[in-house]
C-alpha cells in the first residue's frame, strides 16, 4: 500500500535543514497514508518526533503525526508555496519557530503529567546540554546553573550578556538578554515570522522607531519598549533597562534589556551564532 505514494520532494531538504538531536538526524521514510488524494507525501523523523509532508497543486503542507491522532482533514501545521525560490527555508523556518516547540510542550505535558514535573524538568537538562554544545561550537563556553524553576545557562560575550532558562517543566525555553541593542539584531532576524502586514501606525519615540523601523513585526508598547505581535510561536519583549533612560537618544549601542520565551530547542541550535 505505501509503495503506491508518491514521495515529496521537498522532504529530504527539508529534512535536511533540521537539527539532528542527540545524533539522530531527520529521514525520510514512506507515508503510512494519504492526508490528501492523490497527493505526494512523505513522513520525516528524527526518532521522537515525526511530520508528514505533503505536496499538491503548487503548496506544501507539513502536519504533526501524532500516531494516534489521524489527521485527515485538519488544518495543516506549517505551509508554503512549493513555487517559491525559498520554500525550504521558509518551512524550515516555521517547523523550528513554532511546530516542533508545540510538539515538545505537548510531550513535556505527558511527562510531568505521568511522572512527575522533576521529570520533565530532568528531560529539559538533556536539551539544555545540546544547546550547550551548540554554542561551544562556536567558542562560546556558558555557565550551567540550577533554579527553583529548571536548569539554566548563562554567558557573556564582551558587554553582551545572554541566558537561556527553563522557567518551569514545559517543553519550551525563554533567551534573556542585556547589552547593546545591535547584539539582538541577528537573534531577533532569526525567530520572528516573516511581515506582511499594513503599514505601521506612528510610533511613541526614537528607541521604538529604532527597532520597529528594522523589524516591522514588533509592537510598541510604550515609548521605551517593543513586544513580539501576537501570533503563535515566540513571544517577548526588548525594553530600555531603566524608565529614566531616554527614549530619544537612540542607537546602535543603546543597552537594552530583552527576553523572548516559547523557543524550541532545535530553534536555539540553529541560532547559536547568533547567541553571541
Amino acid at each position: 500500500m505505501t509503495s503506491a505514494i508518491t514521495h515529496a520532494e521537498i522532504a529530504p531538504p527539508l529534512a535536511a535543514a533540521l537539527p539532528a538531536r542527540q545524533g539522530a538526524a531527520w529521514r525520510v521514510l514512506p507515508a503510512l497514508y494519504l492526508l490528501r488524494p492523490y497527493a505526494a507525501t512523505s513522513r520525516i523523523t528524527d526518532g521522537r518526533r515525526s511530520l508528514v509532508v505533503v505536496e499538491q497543486a503548487g503548496r506544501v503542507e507539513v502536519f504533526v503525526d501524532r500516531y494516534d491522532d489521524f489527521p485527515i482533514g485538519l488544518t495543516p501545521d506549517a505551509v508554503a508555496d512549493a513555487g517559491s525560490p525559498d520554500v525550504v527555508a521558509t518551512l524550515a523556518a516555521a517547523v523550528l519557530r513554532t511546530v516542533l516547540p508545540a510538539i515538545d510542550d505537548e510531550s513535556a505535558a505527558r511527562t510531568a503529567h505521568r511522572h512527575g514535573s522533576l521529570q520533565a524538568l530532568t528531560r529539559k537538562g538533556g536539551d539544555l546540554a545540546e544547546i550547550g554544545y551548540a554554542l561551544l561550537s562556536h567558542s562560546v563556553y556558558p555557565s550551567v546553573g540550577t533554579r527553583l524553576d529548571g536548569p539554566h545557562l548563562a554567558w557573556a560575550v564582551g558587554c553582551r550578556d545572554w541566558g537561556v532558562l527553563s522557567l518551569g517543566p514545559s517543553g519550551t525555553f525563554t533567551v534573556t538578554y542585556e547589552g547593546p541593542v545591535s547584539g539582538l539584531y541577528g537573534f531577533l532576524a532569526h525567530v520572528l515570522p516573516p511581515y506582511d502586514g499594513p503599514a505601521l501606525p506612528g510610533v511613541s519615540s526614537a528607541f521604538t522607531w529604532h527597532l520597529t523601523g528594522r523589524f516591522p513585526q514588533l509592537l510598541t508598547v510604550k515609548g521605551n519598549e517593543v513586544e513580539f505581535r501576537p501570533h503563535s510561536g515566540p513571544h517577548g519583549f526588548v525594553m530600555l533597562p531603566s524608565e529614566d533612560d531616554p527614549t530619544d537618544q537612540v542607537d546602535d549601542t543603546t543597552r537594552v534589556a530583552a527576553q523572548i520565551g516559547g523557543l524550541g530547542a532545535d530553534l536555539l541550535i540553529t541560532a547559536a551564532a547568533h547567541l553571541i
